[in-house]
């Protein structure tokens, strides 16, 4: 499985480079309409639209070639089929985050989920790196089942925070050393203590 910071990395450039295209046309145009004499006004439409059929051609294919490269996609297609080794249970009130165990020990390449609620507001439950840098996240929407089916490729050791805007008070929700993963032949290098 191919490791979240890798995914960030190339999908920053592939998207920059498709939104430069994207403006090179915006730029051609008003370069056209903004000239003097015959050759100008807007492109023939025939180069216009061959031109946006290749951009779209190109955005879709990008995400039909990624979509089974980004880390959470195979697991959420076949969630129905898969069973968690452990479930972890954590509770959002008052701006504070609650585990029902201390430190989760994670084995490595096992599903777990993590399974949040909230009794008042809107919260995120976000897993970090050491380094700061996102492993997974979601929503925990008060009232509502919420939870995350993830697996670990690497040992580490991971913080959560909450990751939505829930008042001045949330900034503070940060559980560090909150999950510990082990057993793997490879360590991720962001998330060692």
């Amino acid at each position: 499985m191919a490791d979240s910071v890798d995914v960030l990395g190339t999908l920053k450039l592939v998207y920059t480079i498709y939104a430069l295209a994207v403006i090179s046309i915006m730029a051609w145009y008003a370069f056209r309409i903004t000239q003097k004499g015959a050759s100008s006004g807007p492109a023939r439409p025939v180069i216009f639209w061959t031109y946006v059929a290749t951009l779209i051609t190109i955005g879709t294919g990008l995400h039909f070639l990624t979509y089974n490269v980004i880390p959470w996609v195979p697991m959420d297609l076949d969630r129905a089929n898969i069973k968690a080794e452990k479930t972890f249970k954590i509770h959002y009130k008052d701006h504070k985050i609650t585990l029902d165990k201390q430190t989760m020990n994670v084995p490595c390449n096992k599903y777990v989920v993590f399974d949040a609620y909230s009794d008042d507001l809107t919260y995120g439950f976000g897993i970090f790196r050491q380094d700061n840098t996102m492993v997974a996240q979601m929503q925990v929407v008060p009232g509502n089942g919420n939870d995350l089916m993830w697996i670990f490729h690497k040992n580490g050791t991971y913080y959560i925070r909450s990751t939505e805007y829930s008042g001045p008070a949330g900034a503070h929700m940060i559980v560090e050393d909150a999950i510990i993963v082990s057993g793997c032949q490879e360590n991720d290098t962001r998330a060692m203590k």
